[in-house]
């Protein structure tokens, strides 16, 4: 088997970084991809990659068949979307848009899997069919489940499907992944607590909700302390506090809102996490004479890489940049990602690439207004995806 390296790449690194700085320069948030789609279609079409659109709205897929004889599928995912950010950088490719960004590097994962694609459709050397999944809608809004629900898998049924996103902090030319829970499931949960408000000079004549608020943002942590074994992972954090108006600080509020994040990687922790945050608001709420109105929204799963397709990746990794290179045991990470819809219903497996480390002169992390992708790491992407088709589909299956 030929093993691919960036080096092999060398002569589309100029043409994928100008495709890459231009979506960079355009960033479209959640289900709005209308121009980068287009892109995506356009460059799979013109080499010979059929071509399917409208999948959650501005989802495209393109399928390849390999010209050797083979029924396997793999499916091959890159997210578009850009994140509702300022960005503050000012080299020639920062966002002409205001407010919109692309802070996490949607714009790196399209353009290697284009690279890849490109390569592939020149030389089908493969047994079996790929499906380039070009995903909307990645940051918050679930455009994986949408896909889904769409019928992605009923339409391109893949038996394998793999992700990849860039790690600020990992040095460029490296690769990191584990198998089983990766990324962590994203919930987010919101109480309000009510009480009759009142004048502040004299709180004894009605209800004060500020007090359970703020009883209850110190109890939280009580929770992943006390309640979470030990063993197991999870973090509660508050995001959001609103009660009363600026103008008018005398005036105790009638009502407090709590709004924040809970991460766990098991079903078990995930459902204590909701219980419990519900009854320590409750409690709280009542030993202070007010109520709690609680709300749990369950978003996105954790990320489970299958063991079976995590040693694939490893391998395809390895082909790309040496296997002293590759880290098959990274301690998991509690970000989230909704690729892990597409796990639920798929073998596969998620891995970061190196997008530079401190060695390297340090790069702001994901989500940072004067975060970039890292131009270098696009061919090592690229072939990355090459090397993982070729071990999945190599052989006749």
């Amino acid at each position: 088997m030929t093993r691919y390296t960036p080096d092999l790449f060398a002569a589309d690194h100029a043409d994928l970084t100008a495709i890459r700085r231009d979506i960079h320069r355009h960033p479209e948030t959640a289900f709005e991809e209308q121009r980068t789609s287009q892109i995506v279609a356009e460059k799979l079409v013109s080499w010979g990659i059929e071509v399917h659109r409208g999948l959650a709205k501005t989802g495209v897929v393109g399928t390849l068949k390999g010209k050797r004889p083979g029924q396997k599928t793999i499916g091959l995912r890159a997210d578009m979307d850009a994140l509702h950010l300022q960005e503050k950088n000012e080299f020639d490719h920062a966002s002409v848009h205001a407010n919109k960004m692309h802070a996490c590097g949607h714009d790196g994962h399209t353009t290697m899997l284009l690279g890849a694609a490109k390569h592939l459709a020149a030389s089908p050397d493969f047994a079996g069919t790929v499906h380039f999944i070009f995903q909307p809608a990645e940051e918050g809004e679930g455009g994986a489940r949408v896909m889904i629900e769409e019928g992605l898998f009923d339409l391109f049924n893949c038996d394998t499907v793999y992700g990849m996103h860039n790690m600020p902090g990992l040095r460029k030319g490296h690769f990191a992944i584990c198998a089983g829970p990766m990324l962590a499931a994203s919930d987010s949960w919101q109480v309000t607590f009510k009480g009759t408000g009142g004048h502040g000079a004299m709180p004894h004549m009605g209800t004060d909700p500020t007090q359970p608020a703020a009883q209850f943002i110190l109890a939280v942590q009580g929770i992943v302390g006390r309640n979470v074994p030990p063993t197991q992972t999870a973090v509660l954090s508050v995001g959001h506090i609103h009660a009363g108006t600026f103008g008018s600080p005398n005036v105790i509020p009638s009502e407090v809102l709590v709004r924040g994040t809970a991460r766990s990687y098991t079903p078990e922790v995930r459902a204590l996490l909701e219980r419990r945050l519900g009854e320590v608001a409750a409690g709280i709420a009542q030993a202070c004479g007010c109520e709690a109105e609680y709300k749990y929204f369950k978003r996105y799963p954790p990320l489970i890489n299958s063991v079976e397709q995590t040693s694939l990746a490893v391998e395809a990794a390895a082909l790309t940049v040496g296997r002293d290179r590759v880290d098959p045991n990274t301690p998991r990470i509690t970000g989230a990602e909704d690729f892990a819809f597409m796990l639920e219903k798929k073998p596969g497996a998620y891995i970061m690439i190196g997008n530079g480390g401190p060695e390297e002169g340090g790069c702001h992390y994901v989500h940072s207004p004067l975060y970039d992708f890292n131009d270098e790491i696009l061919t090592t992407g690229a072939a990355y995806w090459v090397n993982l088709v070729q071990l999945e589909l190599g052989d006749a299956a």
